[in-house]
This record gives C-alpha cells, sequence and structure tokens, in this order.
C-alpha cells in the first residue's frame, strides 16, 4: 500500500470513503455520471486465488473496500445487495465474506441464516455503522469471524480477513476427503445404491437378492460395482465411508 498506508495517523477507511464522496461532488456532472455507473458486482475471473466478497450497499464503501483489498494481493467480488451476491455463485477457492449488517431487502443477518440453512460455509466478517450489541452477539453466536464497527481502521479489517481466510482455508482441507467421497456416491446409479446399503448392514449377497428381488450374481455385479467407484478396499472400509458421510438408512 502506499504511504499513507504505513502511517499510522491514516484516516479510517469509512472518513476516507466521506473524503472521496465530497470530491465526486465537485466534479461535472458528466464525469459523475460515469462513475456512478460502474459495476461493482462485475465477477472477475476465478484463478484459484482467496477471494473476498464485498457486500454493501454504499458504492463508496464497498469501491474503498475494494481497493484496500486489492492493494494487499486479494481478488475481489463487490456487491450491493445479499440477493445479488447468492445469485452469483462462489468459486472453488479459499474465500470470505465481508457483509454489511444492515441492507436493503434481506439483512446481514437473514444472510447469515439463509447461508447456514443452504450448507455454505463461508466466513463472516461484520460491518455496521450502528453500535448494536445485542446484534453483533448473535452475529458471533452464529459463526462469524469478526464484528467491525464504521469507522473501523483498514488493519482491523485486513487482521480480520485474514482470520476469515484461514478459518476457510483449513475448512476446505479438513472437506477434501469428505468431498471426495461425495463425488464419489454421486456417481452411483440408484440401484447400487440401495444395495450400498444392504451390504453395509452386514448382509450376505444371497439374503440382499432375495430381498431386492434379484439375482445374486446381478447384487455381485452392484456390489462390485459398488466397491469400485467408491475406492473400497474392504467391507470395513465401505463403512467406514458412510459413517464419515453420515449416510443414514434413510438418506441412502
Amino acid at each position: 500500500m502506499g504511504t499513507q498506508s504505513q502511517n499510522s495517523s491514516e484516516p479510517p477507511l469509512l472518513e476516507r470513503t466521506r473524503r472521496l464522496e465530497a470530491v465526486k461532488m465537485t466534479m461535472p456532472l458528466l464525469a459523475r455520471a460515469n462513475l456512478d455507473g460502474v459495476d461493482c458486482a462485475n465477477l472477475e475471473d476465478d484463478s484459484g486465488e482467496p477471494c473476498i466478497y464485498v457486500v454493501d450497499d454504499h458504492q463508496m464503501v464497498r469501491e474503498a473496500l475494494g481497493g484496500l483489498f486489492r492493494s494487499v494481493g486479494y481478488r475481489v467480488q463487490l456487491f450491493d445487495s445479499g440477493t445479488d451476491f447468492m445469485e452469483a455463485g462462489f468459486p472453488d477457492a479459499c474465500c470470505c465474506l465481508v457483509l454489511d449488517i444492515r441492507l436493503p431487502g434481506i439483512s446481514g443477518l437473514e444472510l447469515q441464516t439463509h447461508l447456514k440453512r443452504k450448507q455454505i460455509h463461508i466466513p463472516i466478517v461484520f460491518m455496521t455503522g450502528h453500535g448494536d450489541v445485542p446484534m453483533s452477539v448473535g452475529a458471533m453466536k452464529a459463526g462469524a469471524i469478526d464484528f467491525l464497527a464504521k469507522p473501523f481502521r483498514d488493519q482491523d479489517m485486513l487482521d480480520a480477513v485474514a482470520r476469515a481466510l484461514d478459518t476457510d482455508r483449513k475448512h476446505r482441507e479438513a472437506e477434501q476427503p469428505v468431498s471426495r467421497l461425495r463425488t464419489a456416491f454421486q456417481s452411483l446409479t440408484a440401484r447400487e445404491r440401495d444395495v450400498m446399503k444392504l451390504v453395509t448392514t452386514g448382509l450376505m449377497n444371497k439374503q440382499i437378492a432375495g430381498m431386492m428381488k434379484l439375482s445374486e450374481i446381478t447384487v455381485k455385479i452392484h456390489r462390485g460395482n459398488v466397491m469400485r467407484k467408491m475406492a473400497a478396499r474392504s467391507l470395513a472400509d465401505l463403512v467406514r465411508m458412510v459413517d464419515l458421510l453420515s449416510l443414514g438408512s434413510t438418506k441412502l
């Protein structure tokens, strides 16, 4: 970042955005119209590098945060609403969400709840212009990484984002084996899944054939396909996979 960012007396981010807004208001009308027309929700190419999503309904705040994060090498995607954010999709890369708690339409807390319900695991750093302690407590209990009150220091935001990205990185590393198993499980046919369910309860091929009204040789073929597709070396290995995937009998 420039020499100004190294100065300990650097003004907070929100103060700088107010100065930018003041400069903008002095521009000729045409220049201001061009600045207003910037599409802050343009998605960048997915390069696999860490990505920070910013959701704030104030354009100047979005642009200031985008500039801050890009200055230290992060990819950034900017959105003015939670709805636009949800419609964009996510890259298969380490990421986090910097989210204003008060948004038009779906609020930041409502978006956090929606992501949890959809089992979308993305660390969140909340921002607010209001000193709402109960709201911050609720956000943190729901899994937020941090809760920053505006105006905040650039370094406080960068530190919070670094923690969020580290959390996501560790989560992705832990999820890799399970993700591979889920992909393998999705490759099974409906019949193979039925056989897998019965095999992992300890039933023999002959018993499974009787229950499914199939020939024993057909069950053996399906069982062989299950073992091959799941890359299971033994029945015990297959049982461990089922446990790891948390697949109850009703889900199989």
